[in-house]
């Protein structure tokens, strides 16, 4: 009984002396929920203008807000391959940039023959440096360029940096960055000239978390995202609208974990590229940044809501 009364004598003294303080802290308490219950209604109608309403409300078509053309390199990714089956199906002609021309061909044919749009196939050797621009620069000639579409290229399996081989390293970085913004380089002028158009920079939502054996790809995606935010920026007063996309998983043949596309059965939060690509276009003009997908949109709050220390821990357990 001794211990219980000094144990209640000794709560009561702590109380006591609380005592002036329980209406402050009660009220940054009632801040910090106010504050969060505020971001949360946020972010909710952030989700619901950007993936919803453009899909319910009629907007003006894509060839008369941004131009009758699109620019795309990357193409041979089947992210970039869908998103540009979508533009074409809004009528919008193409111009493919490619160093392989076979992984392209067939599409620009088949996209010709089921929309009825022009479709061109530009050969780029960018290790010609300069030189391999002239082509490109003829090709835009006296084209309502509207759009210029980038895609990060995913890459093989995963590899540590060590395992790269070095030329393998140079031409991946040489493709993802410095082609990607020399490209954004050479349609960006037209653009300017006639006060609008859509640069898409399509990288990954990898570039939101550090991966083990992607150091090159989580680099890469993430100098994507940081330059398009740059870029919008710098030229949105201009009537230049340029966006990040960053998807996750989106079903494919190949194993990418946490690029645009993974070997997943299609589901909720693995789309087919199609289904992707149709969300995605749809927030053209309305998100600088986005992952084009509501719920990826989901994927990556819940992601950000992780310490950084522990996602690397879990991420390390894993591996091991």
């Amino acid at each position: 009984m001794a211990a219980v009364d000094s144990f209640q004598f000794l709560y009561g003294e702590i109380s006591r002396s609380c005592n002036p303080y329980i209406e402050t802290l009660a009220l940054v308490g009632a801040f910090y929920a106010a504050r969060r219950a505020v971001i949360l209604l946020s972010d909710c109608c952030k989700l619901v203008r950007v993936h919803f309403l453009p899909r319910i409300i009629p907007s003006k078509k894509l060839t008369q807000r941004f131009g009758d053309w699109a620019v795309v390199y990357g193409a041979a990714e089947p992210v970039a391959k869908a998103y540009v089956e979508e533009l074409a199906r809004h009528g919008v002609s193409i111009i493919f940039v490619s160093q392989d021309l076979a992984s392209v061909r067939d599409t620009a044919a088949a996209l010709s023959q089921s929309y009825g749009v022009e479709t061109v196939v530009i050969p780029a050797d960018f290790s010609l440096d300069q030189a391999a621009s002239n082509p490109i620069k003829e090709a835009m000639r006296g084209k309502d360029i509207g759009f210029l579409v980038n895609c990060v290229e995913s890459g093989a399996s995963p590899q540590s940096l060590i395992e790269m081989p070095e030329q393998s390293l140079l031409d991946l970085v040489n493709r993802n960055v410095a082609v990607a913004t020399l490209m954004t380089r050479l349609v960006l002028p037209g653009m300017l000239e006639r006060s609008r158009g859509a640069v898409v920079n399509i990288s990954s939502g990898a570039c939101s978390r550090p991966l083990p054996g992607r150091v090159t790809l989580t680099a890469s995606t993430g100098y994507m995202d940081h330059f398009s935010r740059a870029l919008h920026l710098e030229y949105s007063g201009n009537g230049i609208f340029v966006q990040s996309l960053t998807p996750f998983q989106i079903t494919s043949s190949a194993q990418q974990p946490f690029s645009s596309t993974a070997s997943s059965m299609p589901g909720w939060f693995v789309p087919k590229p199609e289904v992707y690509a149709r969300h995605a276009v749809s927030t053209l003009g309305v998100c600088n940044r986005t992952t084009g997908y509501w719920p990826h949109t989901l994927q990556y709050g819940l992601m950000t809501l992780i310490p950084e220390w522990i996602w690397v821990l879990g991420s390390r357990v894993l591996i091991s």
